[in-house]
């Protein structure tokens, strides 16, 4: 019998990895708390349904960017997808596509940019961490462009990468045959060396990471593309005002999924303060503990345009490559689709904060 949640596919997907690369993907940083508290939060709603609605149809579809999404939702970018898959990245784009999701391809991917363009069928987007090597980050942003990606989203929380004490405990190293392959070798290096204690992807953030990177910064690759840049990594109004004063088209409200810093504010509860703040042109998507429609549905009602879901994804692909994240994204569609029928809310603009309550304590 099919899965018939995520966590049926989650179950899956541990029993097949490596206990590192399980450890890899699904660790945060410190004790873990923000991790935690990024699922804990959609606990605190509750719903309102209305009756005596038509919803003899429900219909998902959004607009982000001038791309017509099927449903809300996109893939969150996550490097080395061949950690659990073979065809990776590419794998993912044509689950994306036939699903009519978003697919957010990593810097760290283990597939070429063009080779995960040829794939995809959907809205792509290219995510960007700002290296010390500025023109390594040029190269990739004319690649982007050439092979047609929409958008470029930089991840803006990483100036440093968080204490994640599963991969320090488990002296974690990027295997040699799994690779970065759209950045020099040389640049990479050190992700795949790490010794007791230690862990390659933080040995390799301490070298090639650009701590100095500010808001003024913003301009240089502005003077670089005409795609679209999206902002990960905002939490607070202030931050997402700043962001619509330097221009930016999207911002993304993630702690990275509870990696970054522990004890940031879960991901669903710094949502309607930035939504507040950001001005009507500018959508605001949530990134950080979606694991069902039900959980889009509070995301949409509390202002986000669209989700991301990053470990979801790495299940379903770990356990069934294209065909598993088409599963994770099936699944995702129809519990939204149901949760919207019987909320009585038949469209995503129905969706407001109207459709929900406290949890009753």
């Amino acid at each position: 019998m099919a899965p018939l949640t995520l966590a049926g596919i989650e179950r899956a997907a541990r029993d097949q990895l490596a206990p590192e690369i399980w450890d890899f993907v699904e660790g945060g940083s410190g004790a873990e708390r923000t991790l935690a508290a990024n699922r804990e939060m959609f606990g605190r709603h509750a719903f309102r349904p209305r009756a005596l609605v038509d919803v003899s149809e429900c219909v998902p579809a959004v607009d982000l960017l001038g791309a017509a999404l099927r449903f809300p939702v996109g893939i969150a970018p996550m490097a080395y997808h061949r950690l659990v898959h073979p065809d990776g990245e590419t794998a993912t784009a044509r689950a994306a596509g036939k699903a009519g999701a978003l697919l957010v391809a990593g810097i760290f991917a283990s597939r070429t940019l063009e080779d995960i363009a040829e794939a995809a069928t959907g809205p792509l987007w290219l995510q960007l961490y700002w290296l010390r090597r500025r023109e390594a980050l040029a190269a990739l942003v004319e690649r982007a462009e050439a092979a047609g990606y929409a958008a470029l989203l930089l991840t803006v929380d990483a100036p440093r990468i968080g204490r994640r004490l599963r991969d320090l405990r488990n002296g974690f190293a990027v295997p040699p045959e799994i690779r970065a392959v759209n950045l020099d070798p040389a640049l990479m290096a050190a992700s795949h060396h790490a010794g007791q204690g230690s862990s390659g992807i933080a040995e390799h953030a301490r070298e090639q990471f650009d701590p100095t990177l500010t808001w003024a910064d913003l301009a240089w690759l502005r003077e670089r593309s005409r795609l679209p840049l999206v902002l990960k990594g905002v939490l607070t109004a202030e931050d997402a005002r700043r962001a619509a004063d330097h221009g930016v088209d999207a911002v993304v409200v993630s702690n990275h999924g509870g990696r970054q810093l522990d004890g940031a504010l879960p991901a669903l509860a710094a949502l309607p303060e930035v939504v507040d703040a950001l001005p009507p042109h500018i959508p605001a998507l949530l990134d950080g503990g979606v694991r069902s429609g039900a959980d889009i549905a509070v995301a949409l009602a509390l202002g986000a345009r669209a989700v991301l879901v990053g470990r979801p994804a790495f299940w379903g692909l770990a356990t069934g490559g294209e065909a598993g994240v088409g599963q994770v994204l099936d699944l995702l569609r129809d519990e939204l689709e149901h949760t919207m029928a019987l909320l009585g809310r038949p469209s995503v603009a129905d969706l407001d904060r109207t459709a929900l309550a406290p949890w009753p304590v």
